[in-house]
């Protein structure tokens, strides 16, 4: 008998796959490798005159005007360097509103009237793009038939090179906005508030003393979570390519109940694919530090460096560009979906943001005796009250039909939105609240951990545990936002985190402005602040009920899906919001609100129509073969006369063919709703609620049938691979 398809592949896999060749070895150190596809600093200060190289410097480090018409000199440099490096084409590189990347290529040649070739590229080629942007979303800023788009060039974050075996692109990253001016992409509000927060960290700064401050940067180091999966499993699952999860399949026997695949020795296949992408990252300039196995079965993580918090957006949205690019080179298939797989962890992006002044002071940097430390409360409060008044705001940043199927275990924070401080600096706060003196340096942490063991020295700890059920943690010199999904741009949660803590800090600069500026009067504001938003903080556990129903109590926000979440985004405390602080205008804030609905009905529809595919077309017809199997066999037993007892082919023949006829019920009610949907109201929050409300749970229904006969139907004639062939086979 010919192997399946699927038997065919696993076959395969355990023959083996060859690696692909390794990189040539750094000669020349790490160091000098890192960033070589970059037209970093280094490359600037070479080719750059220095009038040239002053002027770009002073734009980058305190955010001075760059003028144009040093733009060709730049250009001139840009294009010789890529040049040398093998370049014929270049490309503004943007970030549209669909949370993915977009490009353009423009070859450097330029023919003469002699029937020759330049080479050439000028500073309004580096400086502005025109694609067109009728087919990219916009959430109603423009019309379709208006195609007029603008790329500008952001000096912030420098030109690389993305090479294939035919040659490389000069690729510029770029802004993107409608010939009104409005922004049509995330990277826009993105440094819209990052400059907000910094007028509003220095203006509340001097207020505090200290060293005058010329600038106050927003610094992120986003963690990376994802799947890996044989590319000849994924190839037998039309879900995974569709939707990026898999729609149906029953869970295996064993998932991550032994806790064995954490941190645990990384597969010799999977190791290899890790150094090709760090080897190409570092190229590239992203400042990649950690790597490790995850929770579940074939799930991986990478960490990198804190940088600017555009740039760092840049470069994870360039990670995850690179991740399928390299795993196809070792015959593998990344899975970025929050929830590829039922039963096990999804996967999500931690956040983790802090703010500096240009001279690296970081401004969450509490010391050893934070009670003392009156900026570093200030600035605590500040933060304390933007997740307060802005936690259903924060929600929505990260609200999506991925997450919507992560939230709430498994590590994944639950969709309300709290503040987790440690043991130390709660009492701290608590302390302030309740006008006492603080009880610190007396717990874990004031002495180094003594493990009993003489020949191991002394181990120095923080002053306390970590949460990692909560969505917003303070986690030592810096805030961590555990919610954003593996899939999806950082841009949008880092721009709220901006915006809340600018309009925190404007609140409280203000109250210092009306009631004086002594540290008295501010130790006093910073108090009255955090009493007044304590609900906002919680150290417990946050999946269990009692924090679900205390929640409540104290007025938090639980949203949890994705339509209900969005719903924040039209309101006109959310609108002010953005527009006082010139990060969007009203318009601008609203189009995003339509975008994600859409985004939200639209992937769910897909689904459905994936599942109902799958579920006629692969499903049903191995489940009837299945069927007249059992019913020919009862049927041979009986004529032959054997006396052999047919009860147990009895009730499975009637439990498989009971979820045949539920499946086939279910699939007809599925195509029915889709119908119905499809043809109702097409306002972007109806829609998505209707497939909330009414797709989402056919689909279940869909579901519950395909898993059951997958666990009843031979495992020979299953035309899927299964999930302990997706998590376990490499």
């Amino acid at each position: 008998m010919p192997l399946t398809p699927r038997h065919a592949a696993l076959q395969s896999i355990a023959e083996g796959h060859p690696a692909p060749s390794a990189p040539a070895a750094i000669s020349s150190g790490l160091p000098e490798y890192f960033g070589s596809k970059v037209f970093n600093d280094a490359v600037q200060r070479r080719r750059l005159p220095k009038a040239v190289y002053k002027a770009l410097r002073r734009t980058l480090e305190i955010g001075a005007p760059l003028d144009v018409e040093l733009a060709d000199s730049i250009a001139s440099a840009m294009k010789d360097w890529a040049l040398e490096h093998g370049a014929t084409h270049y490309t503004h590189w943007f970030q549209p509103m669909h949370g993915l990347t977009a490009e353009k290529h423009d070859a450097f040649l330029s023919p003469t009237l002699e029937g020759g070739a330049l080479q050439e590229f000028s500073g309004k080629e580096l400086i502005l793009g025109e694609p067109d942007a009728s087919s990219f979303p916009s959430g109603g800023v423009r019309n379709t038939f208006e195609a007029r788009g603008y790329t500008g060039w952001d000096p912030g974050s420098p030109a690389f090179l993305r090479e294939t075996e035919f040659g490389s692109t000069l690729t510029i990253p770029t802004v993107f906005a409608s010939w009104t001016g409005e922004a049509l992409d995330t990277k826009t509000p993105l440094l819209r508030s990052c400059e907000a927060l910094d007028r509003q960290a220095r203006r509340l700064l001097t207020h505090l003393g200290g060293e005058p401050v010329a600038k106050v940067s927003a610094t992120v180091g986003p963690e990376q979570e994802y799947f890996l999966v044989d590319r000849r499993l994924h190839r037998l699952r039309p879900d995974l390519h569709s939707c990026g999860r898999t729609v149906l399949g029953a869970r295996p026997p064993k998932g991550q109940e032994l806790e064995d695949h954490y941190f645990s020795l990384t597969p010799r296949r999977i190791l290899n694919f890790m150094m090709d992408l760090e080897f190409t990252l570092w190229e590239l300039g992203v400042p990649v530090k950690t790597r490790h196995t995850e929770v579940a079965p074939h799930q991986f993580e990478l960490a990198p460096f804190y940088e600017a918090a555009a740039l760092a957006t840049d470069h994870n949205m360039l990670t995850m560009e690179v991740l399928p690019d390299v795993a196809a080179r070792h015959g593998l298939k990344t899975l970025l979906h929050e929830k590829p797989f039922v039963g096990v962890n999804g996967s999500g992006k931690h956040v983790n943001w802090a703010m500096a002044t240009d001279s690296g002071d970081n401004l969450l940097k509490p010391g050893k005796t934070p009670h003392e430390n009156l900026r570093f409360m200030t600035v605590l409060a500040a933060v304390v009250r933007g997740v307060d008044t802005q936690q259903e705001l924060l929600r929505a940043t990260i609200a999506s039909a991925g997450n919507d199927h992560r939230l709430g275990a498994n590590e994944a924070p639950p969709a309300i939105i709290s503040v987790f401080l440690g043991e130390e600096l709660q009492e701290v706060v608590d302390a302030l609240i309740e006008g006492r003196a603080p009880k610190i340096g007396e717990g874990r942490g004031s002495e180094p951990l003594n493990l009993g063991v003489t020949s191991l020295p002394p181990l120095p700890i923080d002053t306390s545990d970590r949460n990692r059920t909560s969505p917003f943690a303070f986690t030592g010199f810096k805030f961590e936002f555990r919610a954003a999904g593996s899939g999806q741009s950082i841009a949008f949660p880092v721009t709220v985190i901006n915006t809340m803590v600018a309009d925190s800090m404007d609140y409280l600069s203000g109250l210092i402005e009306s009631r004086g500026g002594d540290p008295e009067t501010i130790a006093k504001i910073v108090r009255e602040t955090l009493a007044a938003h304590q609900r906002i903080l919680f150290s417990g556990d946050n999946y269990s009920e009692e924090w679900r129903q205390e929640a409540a109590k104290r007025g938090l926000a639980n949203h949890d899906n994705t339509p209900a979440a969005l719903a924040i985004l039209q309101k006109d405390e959310t609108l002010d919001l953005f527009d006082r602080h010139n990060v969007m205008t009203r318009r601008e804030t609203a189009s995003r609100a339509t975008v994600l609905y859409q985004a939200y009905a639209e992937g769910v529809v897909v689904e459905a129509l994936t599942l109902n595919e799958l579920a006629r077309t692969s499903v049903l017809p191995v489940a009837l073969r299945y069927q007249r199997v059992i019913a020919d066999a009862i049927k041979s037993t009986a004529e032959a006369g054997h006396g052999i007892p047919l009860d147990g082919e009895r009730a499975l023949l009637a439990e498989v063919s009971s979820e045949i006829q539920g499946l086939m019920k279910t699939t007809d009610e599925l195509a029915r709703v889709h119908h119905t949907i499809e043809s109702g109201s097409h306002e972007a929050p109806a829609l998505a609620s209707a497939v909330r409300g009414n797709l989402v749970p056919a689909m279940a229904a869909v579901r519950a049938h395909c898993d059951k006969l997958e666990s009843l139907v031979d495992d020979e004639l299953w035309p899927l691979p299964k999930y302990r062939e997706l998590l376990f086979a490499h």
